[in-house]
């Protein structure tokens, strides 16, 4: 259970001064040797402070091991729109998710529970994010552009993806708690993962909830087409596979608005991805079906075309 890492954090990004200092100084507190960057990224509208932890696994590639590495990576806009909303937005629920899993991964390695893989956990740190025009309920802008923040978390050390986000400004989930994506791997929106299924089911105790994609969905940011939000942004910048997990909620409620995270919502979402780093670590959880999608891509031919601007 994370309940006491989502409290902790909560506590530290809703504050109007927050930074990733901050943010680490809060890990090294639990492990004063994690590996831990911080560092300010410049963007056409401000800055924001990426935050980006590694926590070797037991078996993985930063050891000489075998064992494969998972990306949790935390999209978000900004954790407050200040001055125009005072407080933690909805859109800061991905950092929440992504901070607390490393606080918790860190305090595992400290009580003697190492996973196999290693791990990589990244997000980015702003009290102060623009807001933008977006259907049927307004966005939350970012300092940054999404590329940039593709650049720095999306590694080709990474041989799976979760991205976690909130996505509740939109009339295609209708649950409270989390949903996850089908597999997206370079330019294919492949079938959901049965792996991923049977995890969900385990940690939520409830059948499991798939939120629908578009092809517009998985292309990236800059290309002037509707994007339900920014959670399989990541898979446009990788050939990994990525599977979004979405913070959802049965209404539409806009990214910009203060008052509507859902700490056991929250928790459960990163308690998911947690099993999962386990599981994957130890080869026994298959993002995609490795025989089928070189059946697909021989019948079909590569749609990587799809994790570009464009022909224009």
């Amino acid at each position: 259970m994370l309940l006491k890492q989502i409290l902790e954090v909560y506590d530290i990004l809703d504050d109007s001064k927050v930074n990733g200092k901050m943010v680490e100084d809060y890990l090294r507190g639990i492990k004063s040797d994690a590996d831990i960057q911080v560092y300010t990224l410049k963007g056409p509208k401000g800055t924001t402070d990426m935050l980006k932890v590694k926590v070797p696994g037991a078996f993985g590639k930063s050891k000489g091991g075998e064992a494969p590495t998972i990306g949790l990576l935390g999209r978000l806009g900004g954790l407050g729109a200040r001055p125009e909303r005072i407080g933690f937005v909805s859109d800061g629920d991905g950092a929440l998710a992504a901070v607390a899993l490393a606080a918790k991964l860190l305090d595992m390695q400290n009580k003697g529970d190492v996973l196999d893989g290693d791990v990589f956990i990244s997000t980015h740190i702003c009290p102060d994010a623009p807001t933008a025009p977006h259907d049927p309920v307004p966005f939350m802008g970012s300092p940054v552009e999404m590329s940039q923040v593709n650049q720095e978390e999306v590694s080709a050390e990474l041989d799976a993806i979760l991205s976690v986000d909130t996505t509740k400004g939109n009339r295609v989930i209708n649950t409270r708690g989390f949903a996850i994506s089908p597999t997206v791997k370079e330019g294919y929106i492949l079938r959901t993962s049965e792996d991923l299924l049977d995890l969900m089911q385990s940690t939520t105790g409830r059948l499991p909830y798939v939120f629908p994609l578009a092809t517009q969905d998985i292309t990236p940011y800059g290309n002037d087409v509707h994007h339900l939000n920014s959670i399989l942004q990541p898979a446009t910048a990788t050939d990994a596979p990525v599977v979004g997990v979405a913070i959802t909620a049965e209404v539409m409620v806009p990214g910009c608005a203060t008052g509507a995270t859902h700490a056991s919502d929250v928790e459960e979402a990163a308690r998911f991805m947690l099993e999962v780093a386990k599981a994957f670590g130890k080869k026994k959880c298959e993002f995609f079906d490795r025989e089928e999608y070189d059946r697909i891509q021989k019948l079909y031919g590569t749609m990587n075309h799809l994790q570009t601007l464009g022909k224009e």
